[in-house]
């Protein structure tokens, strides 16, 4: 089996509250999700790496909306598979489908880390257990450069707290996209849709860190880096890119996955 693919159901928690439509933010774990299961089938799942001191840690994050999300009580289809693997990186890229329309695509690059010294191992003994199919979404996987920042937009401080921390005991992903989409303002996201999404992870943080989220302009229009940092060093980097929304449907002309009286 070269694909691994996963239907979920939108639920309450993660639609957003304009358009009741998945977040985007809530699309990204779906495919985190995806991730673990596909592993779980090759038996390299974060339980099986724990008796190893070994864990999953994703260090890039790569991702294009193409068309409107799901609204409320639709399914979305996430598939993912391995495209590429190395002495050290496995790179999985991936498609999200609703009712067979392509969402959503793009890659994601992780390591396996040895717990004691913090650094990468190598991937050769799950080598035999991976099947790669050289299918990429977004084309070569090159490293991702952020655009030059310019003027500053606003600094947001984030101090981390219990319901950051994931079963690594580091701050989880969705937390550093949750103080990213912080840094715009309402009016902004009533009017835009996310385009492209482009994260990289440079170091953990922990429980009680202060982070500082700055959020900069860049040449490129309605494009923006946010820089996120503890004691000045670099924690998190995340480029995005928007576009005016236009909106197909509304939820209230739609045929919703749900039965009616």
């Amino acid at each position: 089996m070269q694909k691994y693919s996963h239907n979920y159901s939108v639920i309450l928690d993660n639609m957003d509250l304009i358009e009741y439509r998945l977040k985007p933010i809530s699309a990204i774990m779906y495919i985190q999700d995806a991730f673990a299961r596909y592993c779980a089938t090759k038996n390299m799942a974060a339980y099986h790496l724990f008796p190893k001191n070994l864990y999953w840690i994703v260090s890039e994050f790569n991702i294009e909306f193409t068309d409107n999300l799901p609204f409320w009580s639709e399914e979305i289809r996430a598939e993912i598979w391995t495209s590429e693997l190395t002495k050290l990186r496995l790179y999985t890229d991936f498609r999200l489908y609703y009712k067979e329309r392509e969402v959503a695509k793009g890659y994601c690059c992780w390591f396996i880390i040895d717990q004691a010294s913090k650094r990468p191992v190598k991937t050769d003994f799950i080598a035999d257990r991976i099947q790669v199919c050289n299918e990429l979404t977004l084309g070569e996987h090159k490293k991702f450069s952020l655009s030059e920042m310019q003027d500053k937009v606003c600094d947001i401080v984030h101090k981390n707290n219990l319901t950051d921390i994931d079963f690594n005991k580091h701050v989880n992903n969705k937390s550093y996209l949750n103080i990213a989409e912080a840094t715009a303002t309402d009016e902004f996201r009533k009017t835009h849709s996310l385009k492209t999404l482009n994260i990289k992870y440079i170091r953990e943080s922990f429980l009680n860190d202060e982070l500082v989220c700055s959020a900069y302009r860049t040449a490129e229009p309605k494009t923006f880096v946010h820089r996120i940092t503890k004691d000045g060093e670099a924690i998190c980097e995340i480029q995005t890119s928007w576009i005016e929304k236009d909106i197909k449907e509304h939820i209230l002309g739609y045929d919703l996955a749900v039965e009616r009286e």
